[in-house]
Formats: C-alpha cells, sequence, structure tokens
C-alpha cells in the first residue's frame, strides 16, 4: 500500500533544512528575558526573526508578534479591537475560518456589539457591491475581517480592493492569510490592511507558531498577561527554535517560490484532468480551477458517489494510505457538513461526498494516479 499524503492545506511536512536548524537552535536554551549571555544570545535569535520577516512583507519588525499560531493571531486581533478600538461592527463572511467566525460570535453575544455577513457567490467570491453598501451604512466604528485565501475552496479574495474599500469608510481590515503567506507575494505595505494573522505550519515550518501583523501605533493592547513579551502584546517565554523553524520555513518558501509554484500549478492541473478523464460526473467546487482566482496549491472535488457509499469514503481513502480532507482540517472530526459549502453548492451537490485535496513540492504524478485509480475503483465496484 502506498502511502500519499494530499492534506497540504491542513499541514505540510517541515522542510529538512529547517529541522536542522531548529535542533541547532535548541543548544541556545536560555531564557530570551533575562540579561546574562545566555539569555541574550536566545533573544538574539528572536530579533533577528522578527526583522526577517517584517523585511519579508515590507513592514516594520515592531510590527511582526509571535503567537502560538493563525487562531490565537486571529483571536488576539478580533477580541482586541472590540475592547481597545471601540469597534461596535463587525463584517465578516459564513465562509470565514471558525477562528474568525467563533470568535465573531463569542463577541457578538457577550459584547452586543453589530455582526453583518456580506453576501457570497456561488463560485466563492464575496459580493464586493454589498460589502461597499455595509460599509457605507455602518454609522459605528466597524472592523472586516475576511480571508485572503479561503482554507476550503481556495478562493482568493481581491484584497487590494477590499483593503481600499475599507480606507474610503475609515474601517480597519483584518484578514487571515494563513493559506496565503509562503504561498503567494504578499508585500503588506502597500496593502490597506491592520492586522493579520499567519502560521508556519503551512509552509513547512513548525507546528504552534505564527505570527500576527499589528499595524504601529494600532492601539490594541494584549490579551495574555504576565509579562512584557512580544512588545507587551503577549506575555509568556518565547519558543525560541519554533520562532527560528518559522523563519528558515519562510524564508526557503519565497527562495524557491517560482519553481515550487510551477511545479505544484502542473501537478493540480494533471489532477484535474486526471479526474476529468477517468470518473464521469466529476464537479469542481467553487472556482478552484480558475487559476486567476484561486490558489494553485488546492482543488475541492464533488464525486459522483451515491449516498449508501459516501458516508465510507474517507475511510476507504485512509485505509488505502491516502490523507486528504473532507471539508477542512479544523472541523473533519466533527459529523456536520462543511459551512464554507453549505453557502455556495446546490442542495443537489451537498447530498455529494466533496473532498478537498491539497499539493506541495512533495507530490507526484504517480500519487495522483494512485488516488484517481483508487476513486475510480471504489465508484465503480
Amino acid at each position: 500500500m502506498q502511502k500519499v499524503y494530499f492534506d497540504n492545506a491542513a499541514t505540510t511536512r517541515v522542510r529538512p533544512e529547517v529541522i536542522a536548524k531548529m535542533v541547532s537552535v535548541l543548544e541556545d536554551f536560555g531564557n530570551p528575558s533575562s540579561t546574562h549571555g545566555f539569555g541574550r544570545s536566545a533573544k538574539n535569535h528572536i530579533e533577528q526573526t522578527r526583522k526577517n520577516i517584517a523585511k519579508q512583507l515590507g513592514v516594520k519588525a515592531s510590527e511582526i508578534i509571535f503567537t502560538s499560531g493563525g487562531t490565537e493571531a486571529d483571536n488576539l486581533v478580533i477580541n482586541s479591537a472590540v475592547r481597545d478600538l471601540q469597534v461596535k461592527h463587525i463584517i465578516t463572511s459564513k465562509i470565514e475560518h471558525h477562528a474568525v467566525l467563533h470568535t465573531v460570535q463569542e463577541i457578538e453575544v457577550f459584547n452586543k456589539i453589530k455582526v453583518s455577513y456580506v453576501n457570497i457567490n456561488s463560485d466563492g467570491s464575496i459580493d464586493y457591491d454589498h460589502l461597499e453598501s455595509l460599509l457605507s451604512g455602518s454609522k459605528q466604528k466597524t472592523l472586516v475581517s475576511l480571508m485572503h485565501v479561503n482554507n476550503e475552496v481556495g478562493t482568493i479574495l481581491d484584497i487590494n480592493k477590499v483593503g481600499d474599500l475599507c480606507k474610503k469608510y475609515d474601517a480597519l481590515f483584518h484578514s487571515d492569510m494563513v493559506q496565503s503567506i509562503g504561498h503567494l507575494e504578499v508585500n503588506l505595505s502597500e496593502l490597506n490592511v491592520d492586522f493579520t494573522a499567519v502560521s508556519a505550519h503551512k509552509f513547512h515550518g513548525p507546528k504552534g507558531i505564527g505570527f500576527a501583523y499589528i499595524r504601529k501605533n494600532s492601539g490594541l493592547k494584549p490579551l495574555i498577561f504576565g509579562g512584557e513579551q512580544e512588545r507587551g502584546y503577549r506575555a509568556g517565554t518565547e519558543s525560541v527554535h519554533n520562532i527560528v523553524g518559522m523563519d528558515e520555513a519562510l524564508k526557503l518558501a519565497y527562495e524557491h517560490l517560482e519553481e515550487e509554484k510551477k511545479y505544484v500549478v502542473d501537478l493540480k492541473k494533471y489532477f484535474v484532468e486526471t479526474l476529468k478523464n477517468n470518473i464521469e460526473g466529476v464537479k469542481f467546487n467553487a472556482n478552484c480551477c480558475d487559476p486567476d482566482h484561486c490558489t494553485y496549491t488546492l482543488i475541492n472535488v464533488c464525486l459522483p458517489i451515491p449516498d449508501e457509499k459516501a458516508g465510507i469514503l474517507l475511510f476507504h481513502l485512509d485505509i488505502n494510505g491516502i490523507a486528504c480532507s473532507k471539508g477542512s482540517a479544523c472541523q473533519s472530526g466533527s459529523s456536520k457538513g462543511s459551512h464554507v459549502l453549505t453557502e455556495i453548492l446546490s442542495e443537489e451537490d451537498l447530498q455529494k461526498p466533496s473532498i478537498r485535496f491539497s499539493f506541495s513540492k512533495y507530490n507526484t504524478k504517480e500519487e495522483v494516479d494512485y488516488v484517481v485509480d483508487v476513486l475510480k475503483k471504489f465508484i465503480e465496484d
């Protein structure tokens, strides 16, 4: 049995160079908050990483705040914006990651703020006219929270357009960039974005580390108290080896971006064509095959499988060594359907199983052939 990993939107394999760098840094065991040489050595790793990431994204080092990952960064920004920046109205969408959706829902109940959901088109894009209507009609301080690349169907937000609309109507703009940083060229200084969330394990870095970009002089205050780490935004001793691992992973991601993107784009095209040629009635959700409006790193496939077999599809793929996701990995343990697909698919297509396959430089066309062969036999049996 082959072992095939097509779930890179959930997490990625850590690059060997990243592991080696992390292991070497573990020898600098000092507490970064200590003033002696051991502590200063550890602190230097952190601050150099901060400078490197800031330079890559075109921002100031002081605007990069290390967190445990994208979820914490999203929570920090959204909760603090309501508490510290007098935000009384949040505009988001119903296809956001649950790190945003659930946070907003909690705030709506306990802080009694207004929440508006921008309309979603059938291709997974937002209705920009509706967004402007919501912004123009808002009479209170507003935060817009819309993800750059959707984690289930891959739709890319026109982040320039949203940023310009937010600036026009004096709204704050937060974008979850977990699926875009490390895969797309991003210069935050050229965007009207106030806050972002990033996670290292999405671009071949370690788990448990990420960062928030918080525009200088934003007025945000910490959610976690107890120390002055991370310029007071996040108390707690920093995970030095993970921070350095993220730095190395991001550096390598952008050093090899063009060659690795070309490889993955070709692989995705091959996967799509092979599915079309072997499985009659296969559909591709949203605009996941459109290279101009969708990330090159994934496809979301609706398969022509009857109800009696649909329930065991993922189990069948798993026992054949194939890793992929029903919706997103963050909800794969739930019996509920995908909240993203619920918003964009017809009732008929919602009755069929949809699978997300997501790719990296470590995948091959031979793996694609194997997966399609397993799917074809399962459907035909």
